[in-house]
């Protein structure tokens, strides 16, 4: 029935929750909207800066084609064309393995650097707004989107996480979070989106 779609303002009325996502959708647009000013700079599409963004901040064997396709829930054709435009451009390098001359890992060129440093920080004017709300409310914020993160993982809508909640050297203890690698104990600030220790459990 429509009279229960979450995009009914009624609906929203009577549950909090529909609320709230409707609430993220709207945070999605302005994702969508920063990646957009970007790429007019720079003469790159959304998906184009995104990868060279990624690229940029995460080790080699998460940067090959298929891998990414995952990382942003699009078909590996769609990433390969991306790429081969990206080397094209010189912005970016194909490191190919010795193994499998089929496969590689992609490198961010010296130009590739070069424009990292004009787009990396295309999302700061939502980081600018967060920082004006009270630590207590972000921490609370954080701990309600890293849950909701790890569970659209469990159930297949989101590919791909590095949060701790899904790695194997986490472990929930019965009053805190802890971690066997770092062997401490995780305040909720502490648990990680996208830690570059990630093992899946």
């Amino acid at each position: 029935m429509k009279d229960n779609s979450i995009f009914n303002p009624d609906q929203q009325q009577k549950d909090l929750s529909s609320k709230i996502v409707t609430g993220l959708e709207r945070i999605s647009e302005v994702f969508k909207i920063l990646l957009w000013e970007k790429s007019k700079v720079v003469g790159l599409s959304p998906i184009q800066i995104q990868i060279l963004v990624f690229i940029s901040f995460h080790k080699s064997d998460l940067c090959n084609v298929s891998h990414l396709a995952k990382e942003f829930n699009v078909t590996k054709p769609t990433i390969s064309d991306a790429i081969k435009i990206l080397n094209k451009k010189g912005l970016v390098i194909k490191d190919y393995s010795t193994i499998d001359s089929r496969r590689y890992n992609i490198q961010l060129s010296p130009s590739g650097k070069d424009i990292i440093a004009q787009v990396h920080d295309f999302a700061n004017p939502l980081k600018t707004q967060l920082d004006h709300f009270e630590q207590s409310d972000l921490e609370g914020l954080f701990s309600t989107l890293s849950e909701l993160i790890y569970k659209l993982n469990r159930i297949g809508l989101l590919s791909v996480q590095r949060t701790c909640f899904g790695c194997k050297f986490y472990q929930k203890h019965t009053t805190s979070d802890y971690c066997s690698l770092l062997e401490k104990e995780l305040l909720s600030e502490a648990i990680r989106l996208d830690c570059p220790e990630f093992e899946e459990k």
